[in-house]
């Protein structure tokens, strides 16, 4: 059997008791999730990120999927800004595919 590339996989919902944020407030937060997710990429630990367009449940924001175990991907995880002020909310698991089936720059 072929081994399989790992990745983690975290799916990033808004959750139904969301905090309510002025327009202010969540412009800066959304600059200091984009600049936390750019300073993943950089350390090399996320491979790709980004939000959903027409998907079937709005709750649903985005997802990230990162270069690291699934414990370490939920740390970093909640340690975005966005998490942490309980805008977002993470599901974490492990995602498998093909060596050579995806690559990144």
């Amino acid at each position: 059997m072929t081994e399989l590339e790992r990745y983690t996989f975290v799916l990033l919902r808004r959750p139904a008791d969301a905090p309510d944020l002025s327009e202010r407030e969540l412009n800066e937060l959304q600059a200091r999730h984009l600049a936390y997710l750019d300073e993943l990429r950089a350390r090399g630990v996320l491979a790709v990120a980004g939000p959903f367009d027409d998907q079937p449940d709005e709750s649903w924001r985005g997802f990230c999927l990162f270069r690291v175990d699934l414990d370490e991907a939920r740390a970093l995880a909640d340690e975005d800004p966005a998490v942490k002020a309980g805008r977002l909310v993470v599901d974490v698991m492990t995602w498998l595919t093909r060596p050579g089936s995806i690559s990144f720059p």
